[in-house]
């Protein structure tokens, strides 16, 4: 579909063109339809050109490895997509989907390169496009990777938090037991007249009992607070198994989806060979432009 200077000029990228330039642009470029729910481009396929919406709405997203859909922008009227495989003429870094019918420009490198020759300050415009999405990414990278349930227990944790859990597994450990034991032996032996010295907390032994009393409340303190951090750290180590488990089943769904898609264009290439076969004058079948 051809391509008119009046087009260009309600696109913001062209708008600081002049009529002559616009003209001489539009010559170069196309246009294209888009029919909502297309896929235009996926992740991985190969790009050489770039895509400016003139009318409708792209909606552009990531898969991460474990097949999580992740949203990374969406493209409306004036917005453009697709250029940084343009420029270092890599595979596609996203995959776009029509969210809303309309018409795009399509621009290959070598229109790049009339467009910067003809407008330099045009490709300040790219490079702000490509910075707003390296920011997109790195939000992404700091979002949707599995978190450590050591570290994130650890950041929620304090010194006496800390502390009450060393107090709680040592009260439960066989040293614990045996120094006490040895501790109340001596004790009674010092306070029942059988040696010459002692006798300070003569039977029934009240400095003792009071003493086992406060041991025992501080310990049964310390235990509840380990206690309740042992029920929120296996409260987040829950929730992170869970993240885990989720991103797992998707990204099983995602190698179906893979599947099916390879099915589809198997069969497809199938049936035109099929047709070729058949019918060897006719002109082979071509699939509709995508960008």
């Amino acid at each position: 579909m051809s391509t008119t200077a009046e087009m260009l000029a309600e696109v913001p990228l062209f708008a600081a063109f002049d009529d002559k330039e616009r003209a001489l642009l539009a010559e170069r470029v196309d246009l294209i339809r888009l029919v909502e729910g297309e896929v235009l481009f996926d992740y991985g396929d190969p790009g050489d050109y770039m895509v400016i919406v003139k009318s409708g709405a792209v909606e552009l997203t990531v898969k991460t490895k474990t097949g999580e859909k992740v949203f990374l922008e969406r493209a409306e009227p004036g917005d453009f997509f697709g250029e940084i495989s343009l420029l270092d003429l890599g595979s596609r870094t996203a995959a776009a989907t029509v969210t809303e019918s309309g018409e795009a420009i399509v621009v290959d490198r070598e229109d790049l390169d009339e467009l910067v020759r003809i407008k330099p300050s045009a490709a300040m415009h790219l490079l702000k496009a490509t910075g707003k999405r390296l920011r997109a990414t790195q939000t992404i990278l700091r979002n949707t990777a599995t978190r450590n349930a050591n570290e994130a227990v650890a950041a929620k944790s304090n010194v006496v938090l800390r502390a009450a859990d060393l107090v709680a597994g040592f009260s439960g450990s066989i040293e614990f037991l045996l120094l006490h034991l040895g501790i109340f032996a001596a004790w009674i032996v010092c306070n029942i007249g059988v040696l010459p010295f002692g006798n300070f907390d003569p039977f029934p032994f009240g400095l003792l009992t009071m003493w086992v009393s406060l041991e025992a409340i501080m310990l049964s303190t310390l235990l509840l607070f380990s206690s309740n951090r042992a029920a929120a750290s296996d409260k987040i180590r829950s929730d992170i198994e869970y993240d885990v488990n989720l991103k797992a089943e998707l990204q099983i769904q995602h190698l179906h989806e893979k599947v099916d898609q390879l099915r589809m264009l198997t069969l497809a290439r199938l049936d035109a060979l099929d047709s070729n076969r058949k019918n060897p004058g006719a002109a082979s079948p071509t699939s509709p432009a995508t960008t």
